[in-house]
């Protein structure tokens, strides 16, 4: 007998409760993103590697050290894609979409692909729900998106979130920023900083306010930061953004040193925390990235968007949101056997949700079944209750057991 084939590392099978608390996910985006007029797009999981290069950026992580990258067999580089808004922008350029509508909302979800060590709700396939929104460029739809993905949030059951939010200036005001930093920086230690901060010193100065390793934490405590030096247009917008968050009741705070980890990002950004989750608690993240489909070849069409990681928002699912069998029958006798099947079929289709057993088995054991399966009832079933055509109903949270003729027992359910 040969060694069994086992899964790639970074790559996970998922059974129940995960895959449903995945279509719980997806069926309330679905509803709730619809309320604000964003309508599904589904995008290719490969595309070309230059897509990203362009649109994520050359010196970012992603880019330098995570992508699943290769040659397809005519010589193409192709990349497995590792985010979700680039392939967005490139189907919106593709279809002209700029050319039919002033405004357009996309929501999508689906796998995405970061070779990078596999941690507590990161793998190296993981998910995303992602919206964007194309068009405007006033602050109500940076208000808007984020006060929709906390309705989202609330509705899937979340609690003791957080927003925070920060301005990353524009092409006006941002290169004069990153001056300073740079000027800033030339008084760094650089050779107590993380190899990534040594390479982002020179190639993405703004990612040092963002590294998550102590030491260099603590040297850049004092850095400037890019809200203190945005221009009076740039502040006008975050302020009326933050204005619109405090009148529809979306608490936030600022986090000056945000600055997110893809180069397309501009003005408003956010992300929102959860403090259940560790060290890594950024559960949503996203932002404006008014430039990014020019850079890609389109229209000089602005955009903001977010994406949630599904394996971390389904770690902070309550455990409500999986749905209970409603039944279990249990046959003890294989008299019973033909009864079972057609009472089961007759409560699914009055909506009830169950299994039944498919062999006469010993009571013990299908006691054991039903209470694995956390079913609502047990209906169990023998020759003697086939001949009387009733059937016996065991509560199984409370342990309390009725006789109930057949055509009765719907209203046990209810």
């Amino acid at each position: 007998m040969s060694d069994p084939i086992k899964r790639v590392k970074g790559f996970a099978d998922m059974f129940e409760p995960e895959s449903t608390a995945f279509t719980f996910l997806e069926n309330t985006a679905r509803r709730i993103f619809g309320l604000y007029g964003y309508t599904e797009l589904r995008t290719p999981v490969l595309e070309r590697t230059e897509l990203f290069a362009r649109g994520i950026g050359d010196e970012t992580d992603v880019v330098q050290k995570e992508m699943y990258t290769f040659p397809d067999r005519g010589g193409r580089s192709l990349t497995m894609r590792p985010e979700a808004t680039a392939g967005v922008m490139r189907a919106f350029i593709e279809a002209g979409a700029a050319a039919s509508q002033s405004v357009s909302k996309f929501f999508t979800y689906g796998p995405m692909f970061r070779y990078e060590q596999p941690q507590k709700g990161r793998l190296r396939q993981f998910h995303q729900l992602n919206c964007e929104c194309l068009g405007p460029v006033e602050p109500g739809a940076d208000a808007e998106i984020i006060t929709m993905l906390m309705h989202f949030l609330s509705e899937i059951g979340l609690e003791d979130l957080c927003v925070e939010i920060n301005s990353l200036g524009d092409k006006n005001c941002r290169p004069l920023y990153r001056q300073q930093l740079l000027d800033w920086a030339a008084g760094l230690p650089e050779e107590e900083l993380c190899p990534d901060c040594r390479r982002r010193m020179h190639t993405n100065p703004l990612r040092l306010l963002d590294c998550k390793v102590p030491a260099c934490q603590a040297l850049t405590k004092d850095a400037p930061v890019m809200i203190d030096h945005v221009c009076p247009d740039c502040r006008a917008h975050f302020d009326e953004v933050c204005a619109l968050l405090d009148k529809n009741g979306v608490p936030w705070k600022l986090n000056p040193r945000m600055v997110r980890g893809l180069d397309y990002y501009m003005r408003t950004t956010f992300e929102v925390v959860s403090n259940k989750i560790g060290s890594q608690g950024a559960v949503t993240g996203g932002g404006r990235y008014d430039g990014l489909i020019h850079d890609l070849g389109g229209p000089d069409v602005p955009g903001i968007g977010f994406a949630s990681g599904m394996e971390r928002l389904a770690m902070l699912l309550p455990e409500t949101i999986l749905k209970r069998p409603d039944f279990y029958i249990a046959v003890v006798e294989d008299a019973a056997m033909d009864c079972a099947f057609e009472l089961a079929q007759k409560l699914r289709l009055a909506g009830l949700r169950g299994e039944m057993s498919f062999s006469a088995k010993k009571m013990k054991q299908q006691m054991k079944t039903a209470s694995k399966l956390n079913a609502r009832k047990c209906l169990i079933l023998g020759g003697l209750e086939v001949e009387n055509r009733t059937v016996q109903i065991k509560d199984m949270d409370s342990g309390e057991q009725t006789e109930a003729a057949l055509s009765d027992i719907a209203r046990f359910f209810e």
